[in-house]
């Protein structure tokens, strides 16, 4: 099960976080540094998956943003792997190739393809298509 997604730049600064567990927002800002501290640490030759107290967390680095995943011990650290580098083609797809900024200043739209992917802390959905298709629809009713 997934617990948290994270977006993080290089200076470790949070551009989009969904929590699938309840966790206080007191000890966000705690987990989130920790986490940020073990993953921005490590080198580009050092494993992706790393276990941090009790569950693992699953990351991965696109130009000068990190996806960090959360998740339990019993989940496949490669399905979750392969789900993040797909979350990042949707976002390509949309924003044609997405960048930090694209990411801040529409972060509601982000939410929306992580929330049609990811509910539950459950995947629901990998193809793009599908993904993109609530988006599309909201476009077209915001141009006409």
């Amino acid at each position: 099960m997934i617990k948290f997604v994270l977006m993080v730049n290089r200076q470790g600064q949070t551009r989009l976080s969904r929590y699938y567990h309840p966790v206080e927002l007191s000890r966000r800002a705690q987990l989130e540094a920790d986490v940020v501290r073990c993953c921005l640490g490590r080198t580009k030759e050092q494993c992706s998956f790393v276990e941090y107290k009790d569950f693992k967390l699953v990351f991965r680095q696109y130009a000068a943003l990190f996806i960090v995943v959360g998740i339990s011990d019993g989940e496949n650290e490669l399905a979750v792997y392969e789900l993040v580098h797909n979350f990042v083609e949707v976002l390509d797809k949309y924003f044609s190739r997405v960048s930090e900024l694209d990411i801040m200043f529409n972060l509601d739209r982000v939410h929306i393809i992580l929330d049609e992917m990811i509910q539950n802390g459950q995947v629901l959905e990998t193809n793009k298509s599908r993904i993109l298709a609530p988006l599309t629809a909201l476009d077209k009713m915001a141009d006409g």
